[in-house]
């Protein structure tokens, strides 16, 4: 299905895909931290699964959208600050299938918040330390394709915020943008 979605600009189910499938590498990596935290609690392994169908190529469905929430109620729910995040870079993950093409600074979260969350647990697991999670960003900038880049060019900057994953989602953004 190569259709298109349309509003200030227009995306491609192929660049969806492409987005959600950037998202779902990231929090495939950073999911067993909220699985080993929350054993019985499915929620986010769940939305990765459906964000790796909607990537493989299956169609967008109501699945993404409900298992996006699912995962983000079980991050409010989370008993560690990392665990939160990685179930909520599953759901953004699962949630990339519906990016809506409107000029907003906050759907660049949607693109790239998956990976600040990921780069954010790297640095608790650190003790804190800011560099693990720049090396994590610059990961995140090298893995990022040129399609991904394509579509992130077409949204204001990420807003500014005052945690620590809003700063690494910025820094991100501002590479991406720099290298493409």
């Amino acid at each position: 299905m190569t259709g298109t979605v349309s509003g200030d600009f227009e995306l491609t189910m192929d660049e969806l895909r492409a987005v959600a499938r950037y998202a779902a590498r990231t929090a495939q990596e950073v999911l067993p931290v909220f699985e080993d935290a929350h054993p019985g609690d499915s929620r986010p392994r769940a939305a990765l699964d459906a964000a790796w169908e909607f990537a493989g190529g299956a169609r967008r469905t109501k699945l993404q959208r409900v298992t996006s929430l699912d995962a983000h109620r079980a991050a409010k729910e989370a008993s560690t600050e990392a665990s939160s995040l990685a179930a909520r870079a599953a759901g953004d993950a699962a949630a990339a299938a519906y990016l809506h093409p409107i000029a907003k600074a906050h759907q660049v979260g949607h693109i790239l918040r998956a990976a600040a969350c990921a780069a954010r647990i790297a640095e608790i697991t650190a003790g804190d330390d800011p560099a693990v999670g720049n090396r994590m960003i610059e990961q995140a900038r090298r893995r990022a394709t040129p399609v991904l880049i394509g579509v992130l060019h077409r949204y204001p900057l990420a807003p500014a915020g005052k945690n620590r994953v809003a700063q690494l989602m910025t820094a991100l953004d501002a590479s991406l943008r720099a290298s493409g």
